[in-house]
C-alpha cells in the first residue's frame, strides 16, 4: 500500500525578533515549538495544491497550530485512518470513498461537500501521440496511464469509458491521480486520464485535452473531521474554513467546481 506525501505547511512565527532566524528552519520543516499543537489532515492526491494554500491560511489564523497535510489515493487515506492513523480531518475525492469512513464510525458528524471536479487528459508537450480525445485512448500503440480502479480517479474514468463504450488497455494504474500525471510529465506515457484542476496545476509541463464524455462523470469531493481526535474544534473549524469564502475562492481559482 502506498503510504501518502506528507507535506507540513510552515506555520506563522511569532515574534518579529525570532521570525528572522527562525523562518529559514521552517521553511525546511523544523520541529514544532513547544506549544504548538498539530493539526493533521488527509486529503486526496488532487487536493494538493489548495490544501497547501488552506493550511497555510489556517497557520495564519491560528498562529499556535501547525497542520501537517498528508496527501494520496482517497482509498489508501481511508485505510490508514481505519487503521489507526492519527487523522484530525479526512477531504476525499469521491462520496463513495468518504462513505466507507462513514460506514466504520469515522467520520464525525455528516460529511460536506466542497467541490467537484471533471477529468481530462494530460499529454506531454508537443502531443506526440497526437491524442484528439477519449476514443484516441483506447487505439493500438497508444501508451495511455490511468489511476487504478479503486481510486476516485480511476473510478470516473472506467465510468466514462463504459458511458462512452470504450475499452482502454492502459498500460499503467497508479493509485494516485498524482502518479499518473507524473508519469506523463516524465514522458513515460502517451496520455494520462486526470482531473481538470491537475492539468492546470501542471502548467507547460503537460497539454490538457478536453472531451465532451467528461461531463458525464462529475467527482464530488466531501470532507469530513475524524471521530476520536484530539484536536476535534480545531478539526470543525479546518473544515469550515474550506466550507467558506476563502476555501471556495482558493478552490475556485484551481479549477474545481462547486457542488
Amino acid at each position: 500500500m502506498n503510504r501518502p506525501v506528507t507535506r507540513p505547511v510552515t506555520r506563522a512565527l511569532r515574534g518579529l525578533a525570532a521570525l528572522a532566524l527562525l523562518a529559514p528552519l521552517a521553511a525546511c520543516g523544523g520541529g514544532s515549538d513547544e506549544g504548538t499543537t498539530t493539526l493533521t489532515v488527509y486529503a486526496a492526491a488532487s487536493l494538493t495544491s489548495t490544501f497547501e494554500r488552506l493550511g497555510q491560511e489556517f497557520e495564519h489564523e491560528h498562529p499556535d497550530v501547525e497542520v501537517k497535510l498528508s496527501f494520496g489515493g482517497s482509498a489508501d487515506l481511508v485505510t490508514q485512518i481505519q487503521e489507526g492513523a492519527p487523522a484530525d480531518v479526512f477531504a476525499s475525492a469521491d462520496t463513495a470513498t468518504m462513505d466507507q469512513l462513514s460506514a466504520d464510525g469515522l467520520a464525525a458528524g455528516t460529511p460536506q461537500d466542497f467541490a467537484t471536479n471533471t477529468l481530462e487528459i494530460a499529454v506531454p508537450p508537443g502531443n506526440p501521440a497526437r491524442v484528439t480525445g477519449l476514443e484516441d485512448l483506447a487505439k493500438p500503440g497508444v501508451d495511455l496511464v490511468v489511476c487504478a480502479p479503486e481510486v476516485p480517479c480511476g473510478a470516473a474514468t472506467q465510468a466514462v469509458a463504459d458511458r462512452a463504450g470504450l475499452t482502454l488497455h492502459p498500460v499503467s494504474q497508479e493509485q494516485s491521480v498524482t502518479d499518473v500525471l507524473a508519469k506523463v510529465t516524465a514522458g513515460e506515457a502517451d496520455a494520462g486520464l486526470v482531473y481538470v484542476t491537475d492539468v492546470r496545476a501542471a502548467g507547460d509541463d503537460v497539454e490538457g485535452i478536453e472531451f465532451p464524455e467528461s461531463a458525464s462523470v462529475v467527482n464530488t469531493y466531501p470532507i469530513a473531521a475524524v471521530e476520536g481526535s484530539e484536536h476535534a474544534d480545531l478539526a470543525r473549524q479546518f473544515v469550515d474554513l474550506v466550507l467558506g469564502d476563502i476555501g471556495r475562492r482558493v478552490l475556485g481559482r484551481a479549477g474545481f467546481g462547486t457542488p
